[in-house]
């Protein structure tokens, strides 16, 4: 139990601060703050505090700070790795409230927003602005900005416009003793010494909260095209990859794959859906090509991309979107995936990444080393063909006790990591370490958690901002 008699000073000096609305505790924390979506985490916190400006985050962090109470920023919680729970006599800040669009500059195509404001708001900003924010994330509608900067959060267009990190021009950071470094000048080219911005992007909260950022946009998209295509194995697949960047060059924003068994998951679990094609196949790819020029030109030229694909057997089959219905009813088959996995009894779940041209021979020797301890297992491997990003699900053998399954995710850890490393690539590709990957991260890359740990020490020195994530205790 915490003792909150101890802590009735800071209590009482974080609501005189934030007033009534914005301090929730004991009986008035909702369950959304204290809970994960995978239900793997669950803590109560001392309190929650519900800033509405920079100078009250900046104060709640000086009065921890003053108080040695560690501090769990939160934004729409919609992560996976318990990144974002409070343990108990800790203070969740949650960012939630401060969700203003301070401005935006269609001439210099940058924004600056608040950590508040929600990823899909974001972009329906920037669209009605006639330019585009090109992250893009099943869970955009919840996800907040401030959320994905402290993930660095990937998604499903990485393959033309890169990850969070790219998108960002300049942050405002509260840092752990309370001070605020503001450096929001939308600054396309900027030497002047190191780029701190991205020491903040991707620590997952552990180094500072990020109240605010200027992000940099893109021309709207006025032409696109969405199409599925069958392939008969990932090296097949990969060649096909090849042949879309080759012939659709920079238009070419999204390539996804999935298995045939993702794919009966998802129908199973989406009743109006129907199979795309007519019979099953082995592997799934799911493209999207986008142009922001004028016309009609993207539809001739990606049919003929399409078409020489299909001549050169780079796949079985191909289904167009014919409307922009279609096209959701073709991404929903790729974004459903992770919910729909429960069809299939419980799953041990990796977000992991390899050299793009490795994922063939990763895939094939992972699966051989996990049937070699496991026989009967199901894979269920999605993900970001044109990255290397794969979600490297394992659905449980029918005929196996869920629970009995679940009792050997250290196992299967071991030997799904083990082949990330011996094929160069990361435990983490999208969600982070939080709780989760900490002991991983620590095994597999000492040297550098070394110096994470004295970059930790340097701007955190009492280690109050998010302990126990990222790096483990």
């Amino acid at each position: 139990m915490v003792d909150v008699s101890a802590n009735k000073p800071l209590l009482r000096a974080l609501r005189h601060v934030l007033g009534d609305n914005g301090l929730f505790e004991a009986e008035a924390v909702q369950a959304v703050h204290v809970e994960e979506p995978r239900g793997r985490y669950h803590a109560m916190p001392l309190a929650v505090a519900r800033p509405t400006e920079l100078e009250s985050v900046s104060a709640v962090v000086r009065l921890c700070a003053e108080a040695g109470v560690a501090i769990v920023p939160q934004g729409g919680h919609t992560g996976l790795v318990g990144g974002a729970i409070a343990g108990p006599g800790e203070v969740v800040l949650s960012l939630e409230r401060m969700s203003r669009l301070r401005g935006l500059d269609p001439v210099d195509a940058s924004m600056l927003v608040e950590a508040g404001c929600t990823l899909a708001g974001v972009r329906a900003a920037a669209a009605a602005a006639g330019l585009f924010y090109p992250v893009s994330l099943a869970s955009e509608g919840t996800a907040t900005i401030g959320g994905t900067l402290a993930t660095n959060a990937g998604g499903n267009l990485t393959i033309r416009y890169g990850n969070t990190r790219e998108q960002v021009l300049g942050l405002e950071v509260v840092l752990a003793d309370g001070q605020v470094w503001s450096d929001l000048d939308p600054l396309r080219k900027d030497n002047s010494g190191y780029d701190l911005k991205q020491l903040f992007i991707g620590s997952e909260g552990t180094l500072g909260i990020i109240t605010a950022a200027t992000l940099k946009l893109a021309p709207a998209p006025r032409q696109s095209l969405t199409a599925m295509l069958a392939c008969a194995d990932l090296p097949t697949a990969m060649a096909l990859l090849k042949h879309l960047r080759s012939g659709l060059g920079e238009c070419l924003s999204a390539c996804e794959f999935l298995p045939r068994l993702a794919m009966e998951f998802v129908l199973l679990d989406q009743p109006a859906q129907r199979d795309p094609f007519d019979s099953p196949h082995p592997w799934y790819a799911l493209v999207q090509a986008d142009s922001s020029l004028p016309g009609d030109s993207l539809e001739a030229a990606a049919h003929s991309v399409l078409h020489q694909a299909l001549e050169s057997r780079l796949c079985g089959d191909v289904v167009v979107a014919g409307s922009e219905t279609q096209a959701k009813a073709l991404w929903s088959l790729r974004e459903g995936i992770s919910a729909a996995q429960k069809h299939g009894g419980a799953s041990i779940k990796h977000d992991i990444s390899v050299p793009v041209a490795s994922i063939p021979a990763f895939v094939a020797d992972t699966v051989s080393a996990l049937e070699r301890s496991m026989t009967d297992i199901r894979p269920c491997i999605f993900g970001h063909l044109g990255d290397g990003n794969l979600h490297f699900n394992l659905s449980q053998p029918a005929p196996m006790n869920p629970e009995r399954f679940r009792a050997l995710e250290t196992e299967c850890n071991r030997i799904v990591f083990d082949q990330v490393r011996r094929y160069r690539g990361s435990i983490a590709a999208e969600h982070g370490i939080g709780q989760l990957r900490c002991n991983e991260l620590a095994r597999g890359q000492p040297d550098k958690v070394a110096l994470m740990r004295r970059v930790k020490q340097a701007l955190d020195p009492d280690g109050l901002l998010n302990p126990g994530k990222v790096l483990r205790p």
